[in-house]
């Protein structure tokens, strides 16, 4: 029997529904501190669904976006949790997230960038980051990016079958 999407989810459910090991999500605990998940007797944690969809925008920031650690602490900071959770929830991202993409494969040759911006060292906390865009320019990439994050949810459930 499936849970309620309402349901709190164990560190086990949260990992597997992450793709991600149980010991990252104690990791990223330790370095975000807006990750709180409930903790009953014995220490165990129960993930509330908006906790899962805060670990989902941290997971895509880091992984495909290519944040670093330090670079999701700043958004976190200066952007909020809230738009964190609504990247983990699939929602289009706020354009102040993408106004400086990272490099990368189709995004940075539909976009035209620079491909000497992969050769950058780390700046800020983020890999190197393409020159500023236009806002069609980001409309764009935020069209692209929902269509990815579409995509994505495709496929998850096609494996879940």
């Amino acid at each position: 029997m499936e849970k309620s999407p309402d349901a709190f989810r164990t560190i086990s459910e949260a990992a597997e529904e992450l793709d991600l090991p149980q010991h990252v999500l104690r990791f990223w605990e330790t370095r975000f501190s807006t990750i709180k998940p409930l903790k009953r007797g014995g220490g165990r944690r129960y993930y509330r669904p908006e906790d899962v969809l805060l670990l989902k925008g941290i997971r895509h920031l880091l992984y495909d976006q290519g944040f670093t650690i330090k670079g999701v602490q700043k958004i976190l900071k200066e952007h909020g949790a809230r738009n964190v959770i609504a990247i983990g929830d699939g929602r289009p991202m706020e354009p102040v997230i993408v106004a400086e993409p990272i490099a990368n494969g189709t995004v940075a040759e539909e976009l035209e960038v620079d491909r000497d911006l992969e050769a950058e060292t780390m700046v800020e906390g983020r890999r190197p980051s393409a020159p500023m865009l236009d806002q069609q320019a980001k409309d764009r990439l935020n069209k692209v990016m929902k269509d990815l994050l579409d995509c994505k949810r495709l496929l998850d459930r096609a494996r879940e079958t």
